[in-house]
């Protein structure tokens, strides 16, 4: 069912999930926000860019998740008032995206009597000037090297016995940068602000210079841990553009894939869970399995992390009998093992010490922030891009969602053994059910012009893309969302209250990503 808003006219969206897109001027784009709001929805996404034709307008998209599905109103912003209503009181997880949009094009968000809520930089990092824009026509990279001085004023915490503790931007161990500043008194953290950003790689720009077919290999290397789900998301927006469709064979094993790769993250992070707690046995375990896992993908697809496996119009590879056999027995091994660690990690005193009541995250606060993901399904907001809307082949399977209410560590793990069951489940019956067809088909026309979406349940969460088609089969625009836009601000709140020690326990409950987040 379309839905409906007052003064916008919404045309739904051809391809593999429910969508509709619409324009507005800035009154009714507000009020249709308000209104998709107060029905219940959540911001997706919210980006920036340039006018379709010459001229010197921009426009800005706001993607949210509606009961009926995707809905995308875009917003023309002419040149001479670059600014558009402030989406932040509404959807807090806006606030970041909003700053985001006018490092990358110069449009920014304000509030009805002209204030603007936070006009902090949030990926420039002094690295190119503030009156250049990379997203705008014309941007020279190479013109624009010249670093500027980069004072970030951090919000200051004051009072007796207050002290901040900067972690990052560097870290010990081999990950990626992003700083942390804590407000403590004693070892109890009152405020936590992140700094991201610093892994800016200019993908969207990137993405303007390539044909829509050479975009795939791209979005695939957007999150190194999230492949799969990028590369069927952009794949999904193409195919919805072009008006291609899949065979449920290709589909079948874009699930297949997507399954692995959401076991092996849950493995990896169980693992590093149980080192974060001194059980270094299950960090052992954990990552001998994953390793088995891996090894298997290296075996059966080719790549160790499937990159590139999957394709626009459907597959790069196929699994024949004997793989596929091969595959329910390592999923019902797999199974087995689990179930073991399972019982070490519920009846360990010392984890259970650790992680319960540790870094909550209540289902109202969860809610408020509109967080996405296994991260929401701990706090008690069971959403699941597979289950609803159910794109295929996950509409025939279906999977069952796991969800948890207590919100804390203990909650994050015990969805992560429960969805690491339910994906070895969705690998047995996909590879039982594996309907014959072409692996790949050929994708078809894209005009000018044309817009597609896709979305896709990660195993962290839900990965967008909105794709404009341009000119002779290129790229106009390309906007991928990773769920940590959203997910990253809940950490700042999990964190109120617990002690510094616990930190770097409450942040691998959550595991989130700097690089998707950061383009």
């Amino acid at each position: 069912m379309m839905p409906m808003l007052p003064g916008v006219e919404l045309s739904p969206l051809a391809g593999a999930v429910p969508a509709w897109r619409g324009e507005a001027d800035a009154t009714r784009w507000l009020a249709g926000c308000e209104a998709l709001a107060q029905a219940g929805a959540r911001l997706a996404a919210l980006w920036a860019s340039e006018a379709h034709d010459r001229s010197p307008d921009y426009r800005v998209y706001a993607l949210l998740v509606a009961y009926e599905g995707l809905v995308c109103l875009e917003l023309p912003v002419t040149e001479r008032s670059p600014s558009y209503p402030d989406l932040s009181q509404l959807f807090p997880a806006a606030a970041r995206m909003q700053r985001a949009a006018f490092d990358m094009v110069g449009v920014r968000a304000q509030r009805p009597d002209g204030s603007i809520p936070d006009a902090r930089p949030w990926l420039r990092h002094g690295a190119w000037p503030e009156s250049a824009f990379p997203l705008r026509r014309g941007f020279d990279a190479a013109g624009h090297t010249a670093a500027e001085p980069d004072q970030y004023p951090f919000v200051r915490v004051e009072g007796e016995g207050v002290h901040e503790i900067p972690v990052g931007p560097v870290h010990a161990g081999t990950i990626e940068p992003g700083h942390f500043r804590f407000s403590i008194v004693g070892e109890k953290v009152l405020r936590l602000e992140e700094r991201l950003g610093y892994k800016h790689k200019g993908i969207e720009k990137r993405f303007t210079e390539l044909g829509l077919a050479e975009g795939a290999r791209l979005a695939g290397r957007i999150s190194g841990d999230s492949t799969v789900a990028y590369a069927w998301a952009y794949a999904m927006a193409l195919e919805s553009l072009t008006g291609t469709q899949p065979s449920a064979r290709a589909l079948g094993l874009r699930a297949l894939l997507l399954e692995r790769e959401r076991v092996a993250n849950h493995l990896g992070d169980l693992g590093y869970l149980g080192n974060d707690c001194a059980l270094a046995f299950g960090f052992a375990q954990f990552w001998r399995m994953k390793e088995d896992l891996l090894r298997s993908n290296q075996a059966f697809f080719g790549h160790r992390y499937l990159m590139d496996r999957v394709v626009p119009g459907g597959v790069a590879r196929d699994v024949d009998a004997a793989a596929a056999r091969a595959l329910i027995d390592e999923a019902l091994r797999l199974k087995d093992e689990l179930r073991t660690m399972r019982s070490i990690y519920y009846n360990h005193a010392g984890m259970q010490d650790r992680c319960i009541t540790t870094g909550r995250l209540t289902p109202r606060t969860a809610a408020r922030l509109g967080i996405v993901g296994l991260a929401a399904r701990a706090s008690g907001l069971a959403m699941d891009a597979r289950a609803h809307p159910g794109y295929a082949p996950y509409d025939g399977l279906p999977p069952k969602v796991a969800s948890h209410r207590n919100g804390d560590v203990a909650a994050r793990i015990v969805v992560r053994f429960e969805e690491a069951f339910e994906s070895l489940r969705l690998q047995r019956v996909i590879l039982e059910r594996l309907a014959e067809g072409a692996l790949r088909v050929p994708l078809g026309a894209a005009p000018e012009g044309a817009f597609g979406l896709g979305w896709v349940e990660g195993w962290r969460g839900e990965v967008l893309i909105a794709l404009e088609a341009g000119a002779e089969g290129r790229i106009r625009r390309c906007h991928p969302h990773d769920p940590s836009w959203q997910n990253w601000p809940a950490l700042e709140h999990a964190v109120i209250g617990n002690i510094v020690p616990d930190f770097p326990l409450i942040n691998k409950s959550f595991n989130l990503s700097y690089s998707g987040q950061d383009l």
